[in-house]
Order: C-alpha cells, then sequence, then structure tokens
C-alpha cells in the first residue's frame, strides 16, 4: 500500500492521462498549454495513501484485533508465542507480517551504488527527475521507466544481458 501497488497504479494512471492528452489532437481535441506538475499528484497521491492506512487501521481495530510493532521472535514456549521488545503474546494463530526492504550493494560491490535509489525512492522523489536511468528486468523497473519517460522525463532502461532469459 505504502511503495507499491496503490502509489505505483496512481502513477500509472497519471501516465495514461498524459498519453490521452497527447492523442488528443488526432481526435480533434485543441489542448494548448496542457501542463504537468509533479508537486500536485505527489501530494495527492501521499495524501491517498495515508487515508488508505488510516481506513486498514480502524477496520483492524473494529474487528478487535491487535497491532503489535516491533521486532518480534517465536519463543520454545509450549503455545505458540512471539516475544517482541521483552513482552511475550500467546495465541492460537500468529501472523507476522514482515514488510520487506530491498537489499542495496554496497559502492565496494557496484562502484557508483550509493548514488542511486530503489524503487521505494521512487515514490519520494520532489520533482520530475530531468533525465532517469532504471536498472532491472522485471515489470517494477519497466513500469517505473514507462512512467517517468512518459511524464517527461528523458529515460533509459539497463538490463543485465546475462541475466535475461
Amino acid at each position: 500500500v505504502n511503495v507499491g501497488c496503490v502509489p505505483k497504479k496512481v502513477m500509472w494512471n497519471t501516465a495514461v492521462h498524459a498519453e490521452f492528452i497527447h492523442d488528443h489532437a488526432d481526435y480533434g481535441f485543441e489542448t494548448p498549454g496542457v501542463k504537468f506538475n509533479w508537486r500536485t499528484i505527489k501530494d495527492k497521491r501521499d495524501a491517498y495513501v495515508r487515508r488508505l492506512n488510516d481506513i486498514y487501521e480502524n477496520n483492524v481495530k473494529k474487528a478487535h484485533i491487535d497491532i503489535i510493532r516491533g521486532y518480534g521472535k517465536f519463543t520454545a514456549d509450549p503455545e505458540p508465542t512471539i516475544e517482541v521488545e521483552g513482552k511475550k503474546y500467546t495465541a492460537p494463530h500468529i501472523l507476522i507480517a514482515t514488510g520487506g526492504r530491498p537489499a542495496v550493494p554496497s559502492d565496494s560491490e557496484i562502484p557508483g551504488a550509493s548514488l542511486g535509489m530503489t524503487s521505494d525512492g521512487f515514490f519520494d522523489l520532489e520533482e520530475l527527475p530531468r533525465r532517469s536511468v532504471v536498472v532491472g528486468a522485471g515489470y517494477i523497473a519497466v513500469e517505473i521507466v514507462g512512467i517517468l519517460s512518459t511524464l517527461g522525463s528523458k529515460s533509459s532502461l539497463l538490463i543485465r544481458h546475462d541475466k535475461v532469459v
């Protein structure tokens, strides 16, 4: 919800609108002076994600489900038990939603790696970059480079030949 499907779909839809505007003249529409404002869509997208987070959390609370934030580990207790920051929790069913974080190589592994960002960083961009390079062959890389390019960033997609099947 935060840096994945939902905000990416908002940005994808933004790019779709840009494509429609590009094609308007072919359908007889005159649209001179149309401008795109990255800050506007970023602010609206971020507000939408915050609103969804609030809705989800309220629904969990209404269902009388406890949310326990922190680092947890299973214990050796006979019943299913986890310990989070010194406190134990026992229940017949325990869901640990770990989330995920991208692995960022060090500069010693890939020179210049610290100059880049992960796909999560795309959602932190304060303005549309004039130029962008996206590295990867997965659908996220392809979607992000398409969004950036369609919205006006001169974009390139880099793919390692030995990894493409």
